[in-house]
């Protein structure tokens, strides 16, 4: 087999779902053609390869590209003052109902130009691809009108045509009460529903449509209404649910057939085995959690029994999780939510692949899906789990370069 690169002399987390734990191989190569993985396993087991470049790997690690499913990496403005605010005693909601919270951002977002959004965000997308990111998902939802709305989707994918990532957008137009639209949630929705969501599906610019499905968000029947929309122009739906209380907003996202869920720290059982009828992953954020010093965490123990995959994000964002490390974000998720380092790993890898709704393209190393890699320096995975402040990336690859 005639080969574009050849990874060899490496240990390997494939992270393919039918093998055991991380998929290890410990005398491993992997080979790439035309930006996708031809082979990846045992040495002894390879095909004849020939390569145009061969890369000896030294016996490093080799893990499936990291994806980020959970973002707010587009906005304007700064949110420290809030920070101080929530130091003092105030809690997330009162700020929010101050007029503070995600509508502060709102008015800093509106009045950013496309280009500023794109020198804005740049940096926080270079903190994740150095860490070896290389699928991103950029969630709209600090514009709240349709003009900054399509400002922010369009600024979400110039980071992809100014970077080598992947980078998935998604409408969260549905992210909090527009100041215009004060005391009329209901007419919001309206024209979520009625102007928004037809306009940015017909102009290709979000490949899904989010919700915050909460008592300072949106209620589930205005929830319903938006995934009926967007599933009528034809994208798939994602939730924000159970954060601060259980609104149910994951087994009425499940029944839209959602790719996932977030948040979930007040998840009841019935919401996490809706999420396993459906096939939803469980999208966890230990950096709000953490920020917020919640005491809650998810139910992991539920996820577990009812065989919910569950993936791990910064969520990025200007108020409750400034984090652009996932490297920190797996360290959280063990500490915080007692997650194995296994599922950690998996929880950036394979099971963020399937909150996007890729894991048939991305996530794991496998014959057919895209060759992107991350090449660590370390003994063994559960480093990548266990330091904080470390970064042990030897290189990145994506699609195959």
């Amino acid at each position: 087999m005639r080969c574009d690169t050849l990874w060899r002399n490496a240990r390997l987390a494939t992270l393919a779902s039918d093998a055991s734990g991380l998929g290890e191989v410990m005398d491993g190569v992997v080979a790439a053609v035309g930006g996708r993985i031809a082979y990846a396993g045992p040495a002894d087991e390879a095909p004849a390869l020939e390569a145009n470049t061969v890369v000896d790997c030294d016996e490093r690690w080799i893990t499936p590209g990291l994806i980020d499913c959970h973002t707010h990496l587009v906005w304007a403005g700064s949110r420290a003052r809030e920070f101080e605010m929530r130091l003092a005693g105030e809690s997330y909601e009162a700020i929010a109902r101050a007029g503070g919270g995600i509508v502060a951002t709102v008015a800093a977002t509106r009045a950013a130009s496309e280009i500023d959004l794109v020198d804005q965000a740049l940096p926080r997308l270079d903190a994740l691809i150095a860490e070896g990111a290389t699928t991103v998902e950029i969630k709209s939802g600090y514009g709240l009108d349709l003009e900054t709305e399509i400002r922010l989707l369009r600024a979400a994918r110039t980071l992809g045509e100014r970077r080598a990532v992947t980078i998935r957008p998604t409408f969260l137009g549905a992210h909090a009460l527009p100041p215009e639209f004060a005391g009329d949630a209901d007419g919001y929705i309206d024209l979520i529903c009625g102007a928004m969501i037809p306009a940015i599906a017909e102009a290709g610019l979000a490949v899904s449509v989010d919700a915050f499905c909460e008592t300072i968000g949106f209620t589930p029947d205005q929830t319903r209404r938006v995934f009926a929309a967007a599933v009528a122009a034809g994208l798939p739906v994602k939730i924000h649910a159970e954060q601060l209380s259980n609104q149910h907003g994951a087994t009425l996202a499940a029944g839209f057939g959602a790719q996932s869920a977030d948040h979930l720290e007040h998840l009841d059982e019935a919401g996490a085995a809706a999420l396993a009828s459906a096939g939803a992953a469980a999208v966890l954020l230990p950096g709000a959690y953490y920020f917020l010093r919640d005491t809650r965490p998810p139910p992991i123990d539920s996820l577990r029994r009812h065989g919910v995959a569950m993936a791990l994000a910064t969520d990025c964002n200007p108020g409750t999780s400034p984090l652009t490390s996932l490297l920190l974000t797996m360290n959280m998720g063990a500490t915080l939510f007692r997650l194995t380092v296994e599922e950690c790993i998996a929880g950036i890898t394979r099971n963020a692949a399937q909150a996007l709704g890729l894991q048939d393209r991305i996530g794991t190393l496998e014959t057919g899906k895209a060759c992107d890699l991350a090449i660590w320096d370390i003994e063994r995975p559960a480093e990548l789990v266990y330091r904080m402040g470390f970064n042990p990336l030897h290189a990145r690859v994506w699609s195959g370069l």
